[in-house]
């Protein structure tokens, strides 16, 4: 359900088409959370049944008609009981780990060769996270010019970084102790 209100928070800043939507996704908040677009248009029409959003067309002479999607008062009641209320730890599904939990059956050389490909892909992943970087966030806090919002933002991309380290790590602890398991 996390989609939808990510959907309301969007739609509270603006009125937006599922388009609009989804390019807010991928650039900001995809590090911690993906929606593909049919995702995103099935959540619209069930908050538009809840009574939580409202859609238009708008007519388009020389392109197809947009469907702009706007948040109802309903809709903003509802995001905001929701943004107070605890939230359940997220169930963790990592395929990684699987494969680790099996891979007694591999040699050390294939594990290895396994733990060193998602180390690689996971530093790209934080070197991606870091070009969004230009400040330590120490340095922003009671910064002029810095907003509330964009400090609570920062704040996310910080979990993040931290989240790809921490695994980055542990791939790296993980291959070490697989180099001297015996055969």
């Amino acid at each position: 359900m996390s989609l939808a209100y990510a959907i309301l928070g969007w739609l509270h800043k603006e009125p937006m088409t599922g388009y609009d939507l989804k390019k807010q996704f991928d650039q900001g908040v995809g590090y911690f959370w993906l929606a593909d677009q049919m995702q995103i248009y099935r959540t619209l029409d069930r908050l538009v049944e809840q009574g939580y959003a409202s859609v238009h067309e708008e007519i388009q002479h020389a392109r197809p008609n947009r469907k702009v999607y706007t948040v109802t008062e309903t809709g903003r009641v509802e995001f905001r009981r929701w943004l107070t209320e605890s939230q359940d730890l997220p169930i963790f599904r990592d395929p990684l780990l699987i494969q680790v939990f099996f891979a007694s059956i591999l040699s050390n050389a294939e594990v290895i060769q396994l733990l060193e490909q998602q180390r690689t892909a996971h530093n790209e992943r934080l070197a991606s996270y870091q070009q969004l970087v230009h400040f330590p966030l120490d340095a922003l806090v009671g910064t002029l010019g810095v907003s509330r919002r964009q400090m609570l933002r920062r704040l996310t991309l910080e979990q993040g970084l931290k989240r790809e380290q921490a695994y980055i790590d542990w791939l790296e602890e993980a291959i070490e102790v697989v180099r001297r398991l015996p055969e």
